[in-house]
């Protein structure tokens, strides 16, 4: 999806489309590696100088709850973002420079039943993200 696209939706979700929900959209949108708010903040401030760290927040959270972005664990906690991948897919990220690529998985129903039936819960949903380094990073 494009940064026109994000904005289309968050103008039809009702949110207005000032500069800094702009700049932090183009940074967002066009990123193939998680960005923690900083990060977004950092990178935007150089298209959008007057934007606040709170309406990185604020952004982030809208596009969160568009589906447009999702959270990403690092050890710190869910504190980085990426685009959201198209249908469902899981996650590679490297450790070291950040970078983050979708990919589609083999069906691991049997053992989410399993495990569910073992725990009494009946799954309803799932999220796998793997970690690692990127051939970039690894050490020669």
């Amino acid at each position: 999806m494009t940064a026109d696209s994000w904005l289309n939706q968050l103008q039809q979700g009702g949110y207005r489309l000032t500069e800094a929900r702009r700049a932090v959209v183009d940074v967002v949108s066009a990123c193939d590696h998680a960005l923690t708010p900083v990060e977004v903040y950092d990178a935007a401030r150089q298209v959008y100088p007057a934007l606040g760290l709170v309406s990185v927040y604020r952004t982030l959270e809208k596009l969160d709850e568009l589906g447009l972005v999702q959270r990403v664990h690092q050890e710190g906690g869910c504190n980085a973002y990426l685009p959201h991948a198209d249908g469902h897919q899981h996650l590679i990220i490297c450790e070291q420079c950040g970078r983050a690529l979708y990919f589609s998985g083999d069906d691991l129903s049997g053992l989410f039943q399993k495990v569910g039936e073992q725990h009494h819960f009946s799954i309803t949903g799932h999220w796998l993200q793997l970690s690692g380094l990127c051939a970039e990073c690894q050490p020669e």
